[in-house]
Order: structure tokens, then C-alpha cells, then sequence
């Protein structure tokens, strides 16, 4: 399967903090988060784990991911962030990914879903954001949406309003994103919005690793 190639073995992904409590060899358990991550169904996954002599259900896997709780690395320093958001739906109700990319390396700064597109959230997104990485001098790439437009007005951050470019990439990784989400239909079933939350920045660490 193409998904198979893209797995990288990068050593962030080996350090799992709760692997003290599982009989599952570390190893078998960082590959399983990637394969899932990265496009396998639970079943191929777990179908793939076998073939290696290790036997677990779709469930164990499932809560690999939730237990690894990863998070995308928190330090950087860029001169431009990129600033979007995309529908993801979950049990038949709509939800806004938010997503701030680095264009200089195509990867994601921060990752949050909510339940609307408000100012509020966004001031939260964007908070978070300036807590995890230097970026308050970074120039905000946005696109027409007015609520990012007034949340960095209201905070000072400097923004381009910007179609293409640079802006590009933050849209590339979205793509991505629905890439692997197609898989189920766009829709995250029978789950709270904190486990597709913790899924979705489970793949935007291994996305992270790719670039």
C-alpha cells in the first residue's frame, strides 16, 4: 500500500510516555500510530501488526493514539505563519479545524477543532499559538476570513491578506488532511470531539515528521 513508504522513522515518534503500561513492544506500538496515521484502516493496521507477530484488536490501536496524546513540537521561529480552517464533521455535526502552518517547512505549528468559527475561538486558537512558538513578529498569511483579520488587529500581529504564495501551503496540508479523512467519508463516527481532536494533532506530529 502507497501509505506504507511514507512512514518515517523519525526518533520523536519513539518516545511514548505510557508504554510503561502496555505489554505491546514499543515499536509495534509507534508503527501502529503511524500506519493508522497515515492512511491504513484499523483493520489493515492491525492486519500489517499480525503479519509481525503481533496480535492486537483495531481497539487497541485506536487507543494508542488517544493514550500517545502527541502534540505538534512547540519552539519554533518563523517570519511567516499561514492561517486557515476546513470542515470536519463528527457524528453528522459540522466542525472547524483551525490550522497554523510554518510555509517555510510545510509543517504545523498548532491544530485545534471547535464546534463554530467565532472570534472568541479564534482569539484561543491564536493565543495558543503565540504561547507555543516566537511569532509575534511573524507577518499572518489569512485568506478573506474576517474573524482572523480581527483577531490579529486586535492584538497587534501583523497580516497579509494573500490567495497564493506562501499561503499555499497551509491549503496543501488541509488537503492532506481530507486525503486521510476521506477514509471516513470526512466524518469521525461514534467518538467525542476530543478524540478526533487528539487524532487529527496525532497526524499533524506525523505529518511533522515527513517534512
Amino acid at each position: 500500500m502507497p501509505e506504507i513508504t511514507r512512514l518515517s522513522g523519525g526518533s520523536d515518534w519513539s518516545d511514548l510516555d505510557f508504554v510503561e503500561r502496555e505489554r505491546t513492544p514499543q515499536h509495534a506500538m509507534w508503527l501502529g500510530i503511524q500506519m493508522h496515521v497515515a492512511g491504513l484502516s484499523l483493520s489493515n493496521t492491525i492486519s500489517v501488526l499480525d503479519n509481525l507477530g503481533v496480535q492486537r484488536s483495531g481497539k487497541a490501536v485506536h487507543d494508542w493514539v488517544q493514550k500517545a496524546d502527541l502534540q505538534p513540537d512547540s519552539g519554533t521561529s518563523t517570519n511567516h505563519v499561514a492561517l486557515d480552517e476546513t470542515v470536519i464533521r463528527i457524528n453528522d455535526q459540522q466542525y472547524w479545524l483551525y490550522a497554523a502552518v510554518d510555509p517555510n517547512t510545510n509543517c504545523f505549528l498548532h491544530i485545534r477543532l471547535f464546534s463554530t468559527f467565532t472570534t472568541a475561538l479564534t482569539e484561543i486558537f491564536l493565543r495558543e499559538l503565540c504561547e507555543k512558538h516566537a511569532v509575534d513578529d511573524a507577518v499572518f498569511l489569512v485568506d478573506g476570513a474576517d474573524w482572523l483579520k480581527t483577531v490579529l488587529q486586535r492584538h497587534g500581529l501583523d497580516f497579509r491578506y494573500e490567495r497564493h504564495g506562501n499561503r499555499n501551503s497551509v491549503e496543501c496540508v488541509l488537503r492532506e488532511v481530507k486525503r486521510r479523512t476521506s477514509s471516513f467519508s470526512n466524518c469521525f463516527s461514534h467518538v467525542e470531539p476530543d478524540t478526533a481532536e487528539t487524532w487529527l494533532q496525532t497526524f499533524a506530529v506525523w505529518w511533522n515528521s515527513l517534512n
